[in-house]
């Protein structure tokens, strides 16, 4: 199933229904490593595209601390911060790994954190 990324006002406005949409989400990416792992620069690239073509909205800005291991059941947070600086929890889950292939799902949390004052 694709994931989407939804604009900040959007994700301020619905974040419980994105994470209702975004639930059993999931993605893949190669790498060529003999044990694959995923930056986490391109791992929030691939998240933020993923939520965006699944929601049709704009790509959301998605921060990820670390690298995703290729290992199955490995997980990682990342965050998506809205325009607002409301932050929305992103949780991906390695669900496969072939070869140099890293699949993962995506899950966003139902509830956003409020900005920060």
């Amino acid at each position: 199933m694709p994931t989407a990324r939804l604009s900040a006002a959007t994700w301020s406005i619905s974040a419980a229904v994105v994470g209702t949409l975004l639930v059993g989400c999931s993605a893949s990416v190669n790498v060529e490593k003999s044990e694959p792992k995923l930056s986490a620069d391109k791992l929030a690239t691939t998240v933020a595209e993923k939520l965006a073509a699944t929601t049709g909205q704009p790509k959301p800005d998605i921060s990820c601390p670390e690298d995703l291991t290729g290992k199955v059941g490995t997980t990682t947070r990342c965050t998506l911060t809205a325009s607002d600086g409301s932050t929305l929890g992103v949780t991906v889950t390695v669900s496969s790994v072939e070869g140099g292939k890293i699949n993962f799902d995506i899950k966003a949390d139902d509830t956003a954190s409020p900005a920060a004052n």
